[in-house]
């Protein structure tokens, strides 16, 4: 059996360039998000608030579990309860991340707390396997456009799981305690390794998401809790499993190439961070939301828009908000309205910055 812990040397002793660069850019940009969040503390709730929204829909949206936006945004305020079983999916991811937020690093970073987790994850389906590691072998399928379907690849044997659970811990441990890597680094090993294992009949993406925000506070990186991780990987999904593809590869002989996956892996916090600079800027106290609502209109390449796009990009603000603050934007002359109705379009006059 592989893994990426057997021989860290290999895969992290002689970093390309390029990777050397991601880790300082993000070392960075930590830096100067640490710099915001004690100077400018005002306005993050908005952007937590999005963020678990989004978090919540595009990690379930992943693995093809989706609810219309406004009963996602009910479930995560609480508002309502699972009314089907993609909302109980949703409600349970809900559940977990709130968890994680609420307890940061406070959460030993054990097997056991895993299990527990996808317990909370699946609670309300009520699956039996749910919050325990997996007794039957399973394969990873990936379904091509004309509808025929292809192993991806071959999980750990379920006979063998909860030894190469407790292997991966006990190495990511001793490999944190040791510092002789990059924590991100082994933070990405440990995802890949995670991915590979399978550890549970269903759920393993979700957990491999959900697990890469708890690993980030663990090692003192909270971008995770003002941006959504789970939404840049959904935009880039492609992407995401091309690398996981090319990564996995090997893996069971411990000759698979781990740089493909650590690139993806480390580009998606530095594009979490950029997104925190960008939108924090827009936070600086009153009128946070109708900031958010301003900045997207000024960011859109086209110079019309809908509602709809608004509302997707700026999870959490009422349309009664939505309307009176484009209301107020018309007025001023710095958008038009092309029609009337809830599916009316707008046009973007100028821009504000």
């Amino acid at each position: 059996m592989g893994s990426s812990f057997c021989d860290l040397a290999r895969h992290f002793g002689a970093l390309p360039p390029s990777t050397v660069a991601s880790l300082t850019s993000i070392a960075e940009a930590r830096g100067r998000a640490e710099v915001f969040r004690h100077q400018s503390p005002t306005g993050l709730a908005t952007l937590r608030k999005v963020a678990l929204i989004q978090s919540t829909e595009a990690s379930n949206a992943i693995e093809n579990i989706h609810a219309p936006r406004a009963r996602i945004e009910a479930l995560v305020a609480e508002k309502t309860t699972p009314e089907n079983r993609s909302e109980q999916e949703i409600a349970g991811y809900r559940d977990v991340l709130a968890l994680i937020h609420a307890n940061r690093a406070d959460i030993p970073f054990q097997p056991r707390y895993v299990e527990q987790l996808h317990g909370t994850l699946h609670r309300y389906v009520g699956d039996r396997d749910a919050g325990h590691w997996k007794k039957l072998d399973n394969e990873v399928e990936e379904e091509r456009p004309d509808g025929t379907k292809v192993v991806r690849f071959k999980p750990v044997s379920a006979s063998l799981t909860a030894q190469a659970m407790q292997d991966l811990h006990t190495e990511f441990q001793r490999a944190l305690d040791a510092g002789t890597y990059a924590p991100l680094l082994l933070c990405a090993a440990y995802v890949l390794d995670f991915t590979v294992i399978h550890p549970f009949r269903d759920g393993n993406g979700r957990m491999s998401r959900l697990i890469t925000l708890w690993l980030l506070y663990i090692i003192g990186h909270d971008v995770g809790r003002y941006i959504s991780l789970e939404k840049l990987i959904d935009a880039s999904r492609e992407t995401y499993y091309e690398a996981l593809r090319r990564s996995t590869e090997g893996w069971h002989e411990a000759e698979h190439d781990l740089a493909p996956w650590t690139e993806y892996f480390l580009g998606i916090l530095l594009a979490a961070y950029k997104d925190f600079e960008n939108r924090a800027g827009t936070l600086g106290g009153r009128g946070s939301k109708r900031a958010l609502i301003v900045k997207f209109i000024d960011s859109l390449l086209s110079d019309e828009f809908t509602v709809a796009a608004i509302r997707e990009n700026a999870p959490g603000v009422s349309d009664g908000w939505i309307s009176q603050v484009l209301g107020e934007l018309k007025q001023d002359g710095i958008i038009e309205s092309l029609g009337t109705g809830r599916s009316a379009r707008w046009k973007r006059l100028r821009r504000q910055t």
